[in-house]
């Protein structure tokens, strides 16, 4: 190997060790988000139930917003009850796809989306898993009650959050591996990539 060869090899080797270490931190933060937002999600509904479940509803702002209790087989406005099977089984495979996806992970914003959606994601499987009646067809714990809108919980919050912050990060060309498509065709480093 020449001079030349050697010193050019140096700082792409260098560079190469550098974007290793950031993937690998930002696997830590997805991870780190995504539990967050499930614990959250997992103590507000235990709360909830032990202290307002077959309550009258909690009025926190007249009547736009209130905290009522329901139990929802089904997806948004209670609707698809029948499918609650299938719900998990989605929820499941979106669990399965971030985590495959985390391995690639250089962005700091697509890692808090899909941490956000990771979180949301294992909540909501964690009702349909363990509350009654079990095995995948449990009633998902609602209690977020906005007015002429679906009772939510801070899982579908959470859900919500990240699904928005993918199709904005996604819409401004931000690949999860940190790379920026330019509005002309091709990718190019995002500045936080950038060893220069």
């Amino acid at each position: 190997m020449t001079e030349t060869q050697q010193s050019t090899g140096a700082p792409a080797d260098a560079a190469g060790a550098r974007g290793a270490v950031r993937g690998k931190r930002l696997i830590p933060v997805l991870f780190a988000v995504a539990a967050l937002a499930y614990l959250l999600d997992l103590g507000s509904k235990l709360l909830v139930v032990a202290k307002l479940e077959h309550h009258d509803a909690v009025q926190v702002i007249g009547t736009l917003l209130q905290l009522r209790v329901i139990r929802n087989r089904g997806a948004a406005f209670g609707y698809g009850e029948a499918m609650t099977i299938i719900f998990s089984f989605i929820a499941a495979v979106v669990i399965v796809v971030i985590v495959r996806l985390a391995r690639k992970l250089y962005s700091v914003r697509w890692a808090l989306a899909l941490g956000l959606l990771l979180g949301g994601a294992l909540g909501n499987l964690t009702d349909r898993l363990f509350r009654a009646p079990g095995g995948f067809q449990g009633g998902v714990v609602d209690f977020i009650a906005p007015a002429h809108f679906a009772v939510l919980n801070l899982a579908d919050v959470s859900i919500c959050c990240g699904g928005f912050l993918v199709v904005l990060l996604a819409f401004r060309g931000l690949d999860p591996d940190g790379t920026v498509h330019r509005s002309g065709g091709g990718r190019r480093p995002s500045p936080a990539r950038s060893q220069r």
